[in-house]
């Protein structure tokens, strides 16, 4: 005899929109990376609001990006 067990998961939906924290990397700044945000998360926009994760995880490509762009010059 077999039985199913049916698992949910909660998951927490971020309503409160997080206000974007100031850049770490020198010469990058907040207008970079909120646009450079919008490109990689506006699939989710607006119906999630970006997280602290976000935010860094935009800055750290970007600023990648940015090197990447002046070694290949």
């Amino acid at each position: 005899m077999l039985i199913q067990v049916e698992c949910t998961m909660k998951t927490k939906k971020n309503t409160k929109p997080l206000e974007q924290p100031e850049t770490f990397t020198p010469g990058i700044t907040k207008g970079m990376v909120r646009q450079h945000a919008y490109q990689m998360f506006r699939d989710r926009l607006p119906d999630q609001p970006l997280t602290l994760e976000d935010w860094v995880r935009a800055e750290k490509d970007l600023a990648a990006t940015l090197q990447t762009d002046e070694l290949s010059r």
